[in-house]
């Protein structure tokens, strides 16, 4: 065997790296660079799910087996924290979710002579790849994939290019639109007509001053930790159901027994239902407004014992007082990281911390910064709730030792 062309591993943009450091696309571990350049595949290379594969910016990395890619979601984790000088301990296998469960998604759409094309964007590129097949989407998002372009295709509009933001909701399909008019009651009603047939929880229109809901046949919501909350339109979702309950479980089996926590950048409550749901008093703290009311107004309605505060904590981060009140802290902040409400925190007496990310390397900083004040890293998980894509989601758990599990 060639060991100097040997792919030992995947690097963060998905090419395959040898030893000595050079990079092969759509390669995977266990593959061999050749001496004329040709690629020989190992047992770790697939053959990919997609038609669509490796065009579309969607997925790049369903040449790899399961096993391999579990790996790779792993490693991203642990290579980002061991870049900061962090040793990741003994981390579990990765939870990937598996195909077709991926439930929400933004297509683009574009007039290209006389038809419609819709899809994801290719890699590195505006060019669109006009979907016929997709693995990673659930399949009632997919189901809409058709019936969109023949919509928009009768439009007629050599200008059209459409934003379509698909979620997966309790009631079914909440449809977003973005860069769409309805031009006359004819567009009108034959947008009516297609969020009846297609049975769509919900129809968003913007047109360049914010979403507006013309079909709506009851209030859509999305069940988190066992609370149905309402959803507002364009309110984040972790991307898959399994992914969600992977970081849930890690956050409820990390604080369990703590009386109260409070729930940073808590969104629509994801993770503060879950903890109310083990009987945990919650704090959720969260700057989108709508996220917010929604997250306060589904507590007061089904009696959880969780209490929403409207707060930015970019602007304005508890301070130690506060979060001394509380046995732990979870935060979840945005792919920046949370640079200073982490330093309030380590500078806290909380004695549990968990954070979840979708940035491993504002993690692995912001991490450094919890550890040089005193915290210890007891746990990481990896999660990649993206399947076959280079993007990777963690859940971790922080303690003074003096609370050591």
């Amino acid at each position: 065997m060639n060991i100097s062309g040997l792919i030992v591993r995947v690097a963060a943009k998905g090419d395959g790296a040898t030893a000595d450091g050079r990079h092969v696309p759509l390669a995977a571990p266990g593959d061999v660079i050749e001496a004329d350049g040709s690629l020989t595949h190992g047992p770790d290379h697939v053959e990919p799910a997609c038609r669509h594969f490796p065009a579309c910016g969607s997925c790049q990395l369903q040449h790899l087996s399961d096993r391999a890619l579990t790996a790779f979601v792993a490693d991203r984790v642990a290579g980002a924290a061991r870049g900061q000088g962090i040793e990741p301990g003994d981390m579990p296998p990765a939870h990937v979710s598996p195909p077709h469960t991926r439930r929400r998604a933004t297509l683009h759409a574009q007039a290209i002579g006389r038809r419609v094309v819709l899809g994801f964007r290719e890699q590195g590129s505006h060019k669109l790849v006009d979907l016929k097949q997709c693995d990673v989407l659930a399949p009632a998002l997919f189901a809409l994939v058709a019936p969109l372009r023949t919509l928009l295709a009768a439009r007629a509009d050599r200008k059209l290019a459409v934003d379509i933001d698909l979620t997966l909701a309790d009631q079914g399909v909440a449809l977003g639109l973005s860069g769409y008019v309805a031009e006359g009651l004819a567009q009108t009603e034959a947008l009516l007509d297609f969020a009846r047939d297609q049975g769509l929880a919900r129809l968003t229109i913007d047109g360049g001053y914010g979403a507006d809901t013309v079909w709506e046949p009851e209030p859509v919501t999305i069940t988190l930790g066992g609370t149905p909350v309402g959803l507002p339109p364009g309110a984040f979702l972790q991307a898959t159901a399994d992914g969600e309950a992977a970081l849930a479980d890690a956050a409820r089996e990390w604080l369990d027994g703590a009386a109260t926590v409070a729930d940073l950048f808590s969104g629509l409550g994801t993770f503060a239902f879950a903890l109310a749901s083990a009987g945990t008093k919650v704090l959720a703290v969260e700057a989108a407004r709508d996220a917010h009311l929604a997250c306060q107004a589904a507590a007061r309605m089904h009696g959880r014992p969780v209490h929403a505060l409207h707060r930015d904590l970019f602007r304005n981060p508890l301070q130690g007082e506060e979060l001394n009140r509380f046995a732990g802290v979870l935060l979840d902040p945005p792919r920046a990281g949370a640079r200073e409400q982490v330093g309030y925190i380590a500078a806290s007496l909380v004695p549990r911390v968990v954070y979840i990310s979708c940035n491993s390397a504002s993690w692995a900083r912001d991490a450094a910064t919890l550890i040089a004040g005193g915290y210890r890293l007891a746990g990481l998980r990896a999660v990649g709730q993206f399947r076959w894509s280079t993007h990777v989601e963690l859940a971790s758990l922080f303690v003074r030792d003096q609370d050591a599990p």
